[in-house]
């Protein structure tokens, strides 16, 4: 099939259909993947998706510079994506924020991409946990200094209040007091990481953004192993249909991958179905052919893929 035959079925079939299915799978599988409803850990980010200049009349971001963004919500925990929007690439991070569902009591981790004092206001005051970092300019107005280990990677840990203004003109509505923990990462580097638990240690704070660092491994192995570096079409709606169609793809093999308990890890286990498409055969099938399979030819087969 050629690839412009593709390009025109997916500019011209409903994208909704897939957003549509996509949204009903996430919901279902984030049932099955979740082990628990308390503490829930959601990351929020967004990746970029470089697109050619046909798609220059809805993705325009500069002169001769075109793209799309997908903005997620990823659960840590069950490893699944909870909401997903796409946009144009110039569209700022905190303005596809305001859209996103909000969970009472969950905690959001973010970066400064989602720097708003009145988005952060609309979280806290639904009961959620806030974990980002502070802006290098930003200053903490401290009431209260607390102890932290000496020789510890927590330097400092203060409790406080943010500006009065965000903005010269931005009366900053989010007036609750915040938790500023210093930190220093492997590399040397210091961060001050903003929270409005004031209850939690400061290393569950600092571990907590560590983990940010995780939605980042999802959006690259979804870029890595679903094809969506490229696109078949480059209209908005086929756009919007192919990164649907890799996100259904990704939530199929994580939900067999966890229903098989195989040892295999989910790169190798979506090699050995990727390697199989063509074959009617069951997935536990699949997997006892595969375990009689030399581990030399198995290995070369993954390598090939």
């Amino acid at each position: 099939m050629r690839r412009s035959t593709l390009a025109d079925a997916n500019a011209a079939r409903p994208a909704g259909v897939y957003t549509g299915l996509f949204l009903k799978l996430m919901k279902q599988a984030h049932r099955g993947l979740r082990r628990s409803l308390e503490e829930t850990v959601y990351l929020i980010d967004s990746t970029s998706l470089r697109l050619n200049e046909l798609s220059k009349e809805w993705a325009r971001f500069s002169s001769g510079v075109c793209g799309a963004k997908a903005h997620v919500i990823y659960d840590a925990d069950a490893g699944c994506p909870v909401y997903m929007a796409v946009t144009a690439a110039n569209v700022n991070d905190i303005t596809a924020a305001q859209a996103m569902p909000q969970e009472a009591g969950a905690s959001y981790v973010f970066d400064l991409g989602y720097y708003d004092y009145g988005w952060w206001a609309k979280l806290d005051a639904a009961g959620c946990r806030i974990v980002t970092r502070f802006k290098s300019n930003t200053p903490l107005h401290a009431t209260e200094e607390r102890p932290v280990a000496e020789d510890g990677a927590i330097l400092s840990d203060r409790v406080g209040y943010l500006p009065a203004r965000q903005a010269k003109n931005r009366k900053n509505p989010f007036g609750e007091p915040v938790r500023e923990v210093r930190v220093r990462i492997e590399t040397g580097k210091i961060l001050r990481i903003l929270s409005n638990d004031l209850d939690a240690s400061a290393e569950e704070i600092a571990g907590l953004y560590k983990r940010r660092w995780e939605i980042e491994l999802f959006f690259r192995w979804v870029k890595q192993n679903l094809k969506i570096k490229k696109f078949l079409g480059t209209s908005e709606n086929a756009i919007r249909i192919q990164i649907a169609v890799a996100l259904i793809a990704y939530l199929l093999l994580k939900l067999a991958h966890v229903a098989q308990k195989t040892g295999l890890t989910l790169l190798a286990f979506t090699r050995l179905v990727k390697s199989n498409l063509m074959h009617l055969k069951r997935i536990d099938r699949l997997l006892e052919d595969d375990d009689e399979t030399p581990l030399d030819n198995r290995q070369m087969a993954f390598q090939c893929l």
